[in-house]
């Protein structure tokens, strides 16, 4: 008879582990073109958004997930309860850690209109110039400050006034782009609480037979006599 609650934490453990695969795949692909040259607006943009994450510490956590995965195969397919208590406290430290990523990044996107500004300042004027066609836009708070770039979507100051600055739809593009990735992280927070529960209830199912087998034993020696 299968065990349902030995096939449920398996199915958890191995989604668990599929997190952080995932992770460390977008963590490492990322940051490969994160600093190539842009052909595109909101490519340069989301680059731009990309060289603000914690990559680093997405990783880390990543390497944390496979540890935590090494350590609780042994739980699984042995009946010693200790692996999986310790597997449940590293799954632990691994949702903080991945909470502390996820808040992290969503406290950027409130702050990303004045935050971008600087890093619009430092962009070449190719780069300025790609980010008002894609967004439709002249300069960044307004056409004046900074001062705009010269192209077909802000041919002189005249036109340029009439158009809106780029911080308002590039922070529009922010918010959407990088709430995607934090409730992403979140809803992986949700599932490392999920495997938390599921490895509670193996230990408690396998206290309790652990239980009954010692009661039998005992009957099995009053017998005896």
């Amino acid at each position: 008879m299968v065990n349902k609650v030995l096939l449920t934490y398996a199915v958890f453990d191995f989604i668990f582990v599929a997190m952080g695969i995932v992770i460390i795949v977008f963590s490492t692909t990322v940051q490969k073109f994160q600093f190539e040259v842009p052909t595109d607006g909101k490519q340069a943009a989301r680059n731009l958004l990309y060289q603000r994450f914690p990559f680093t510490a997405a990783i880390i956590n990543s390497v944390g997930i496979f540890i935590t995965f090494v350590i609780t195969v042994p739980g699984l397919i042995t009946p010693v309860r200790s692996w999986l208590k310790v597997g449940a406290y590293l799954t632990t430290v691994n949702a903080i850690f991945t909470l502390v990523i996820g808040v992290y990044l969503w406290i950027q996107t409130l702050r990303t209109k004045g935050d971008f500004a600087p890093i619009w300042g430092n962009q070449t004027a190719a780069v300025q110039d790609l980010m008002q066609t894609a967004f439709q836009c002249c300069g960044y708070f307004n056409s004046t400050s900074p001062a705009f770039i010269t192209n077909p979507t802000c041919q002189s100051p005249a036109s340029a006034a009439l158009m809106r600055g780029c911080a308002t739809p590039i922070t529009s593009f922010a918010n959407i782009f990088v709430d995607d990735i934090f409730t992403s992280l979140f809803g992986m927070v949700g599932i490392d609480v999920a495997f938390v529960v599921a490895t509670a209830c193996l230990l408690k199912q396998r206290k309790e037979r652990e239980r009954f087998r010692h009661i039998d034993e005992k009957s099995g020696a009053l017998r005896g006599f």
